[in-house]
């Protein structure tokens, strides 16, 4: 198995695991509040690794994930879209910025997405989402610093055996 071979696993891993935790059933009570796992990985990939770059894979993801959890076709192309776009576009400031302003920056990334998720429901004409909601980025925020520290520590694990 070639370096680049062996590079490819964590990235792989956790797709995976952004595919069961989105999938995974949640009580009634916490569903609406399930962090957007997709654009957490999706952001830390663009923003350290710099593999998940590109606007069609991000648009590409956000369709995979349409089909997995029945939405409508392309909302969640579309907000992992924008996501990726804006985080690519600010993606030197905010690698530098300390742990806390990054986790809030990533707040912002969230709710952002949660306006157009919105915009798409007004749109649809579905039900308005209750107030937990809303709750979705700010626990995405919580969750950022632990996901970065976790798939830093297997980058790094990656990147000593490539070696």
């Amino acid at each position: 198995m070639s370096a680049r071979e062996r590079g490819q696993w964590t990235l792989l891993a956790s797709l995976v695991a952004v595919v069961v935790l989105t999938l995974m059933p949640l009580p009634a009570v916490a569903e609406d509040a399930r962090p957007y796992w997709a654009a957490l990985v999706m952001i830390y990939w663009n923003l350290e690794g710099g593999r998940l770059r590109y606007l069609g894979q991000a648009f590409i993801g956000g369709l995979v994930l349409d089909l997995l959890t029945g939405s409508l076709l392309g909302q969640h192309a579309l907000s992992l879209l924008i996501i990726s776009y804006l985080v690519e576009r600010f993606r030197f400031r905010i690698r530098f910025f300390p742990p806390w302003q990054q986790a809030a920056v990533v707040m912002l990334l969230l709710f952002n997405d949660r306006i157009v998720q919105l915009w798409i429901i007004g749109l649809v004409g579905d039900r308005w989402p209750n107030w937990q909601w809303w709750l979705a980025p700010v626990i995405g925020m919580l969750i950022w610093p632990w996901l970065f520290l976790l798939l830093d520590a297997f980058r790094q694990r990656e990147r000593r055996v490539r070696s």
